[in-house]
């Protein structure tokens, strides 16, 4: 069983957490990852600055981060054991830049990211931002894929 925990270091926590998860647990399924164990933090710039220098050696914000608990290796399971997938840190404040920047909604974004992070988690990953990368193309499939799922 799927287990997805969900923080928020927001000031206000978001009313819609319950459909976020919802749209989650629909991702992993379809990914056939509903022995995962997964948490999801959603932050502003500066905390997520402050680990993408520290983990990446980038000083600045970053619209997500992924941290694997099986780092470079496919992540293995046992039927029937939950497995400790890893951590996607969102930043809702980059996230709404690029939402502007991109010319969609703020929450076709934050959908297109958390897949994004649970794909980096499940061991998929691209050299450029190139919409010709596979990951980047197998993201925007699921993102078509699970559209009428309502987040906000």
């Amino acid at each position: 069983m799927t287990e997805i925990d969900i923080i928020s270091r927001l000031e206000v926590e978001p009313s819609w957490l319950e459909q976020y998860q919802e749209f989650v647990q629909a991702i992993l399924e379809a990914e056939k990852l509903t022995d995962w164990e997964i948490s999801l933090t959603l932050c502003h710039d500066p905390y997520i600055k402050e680990l993408n220098a520290q983990y990446r050696d980038k000083d600045e914000p970053t619209d997500v981060l992924s941290f694997s608990q099986n780092e470079g290796e496919e992540i293995m399971s046992i039927p029937g054991d939950q497995v400790s997938a890893g951590d996607i840190i969102i930043s809702m404040d980059t996230l709404a830049e690029h939402s502007n920047l991109f010319s969609v909604s703020l929450e076709e974004e934050l959908k297109r990211v958390t897949i994004h992070g649970i794909l980096h988690l499940k061991g998929m990953t691209h050299e450029t931002r190139n919409s010709n990368e596979k990951m980047l193309q197998y993201q925007e499939e699921l993102l078509k894929k699970t559209e009428a799922i309502r987040v906000f």
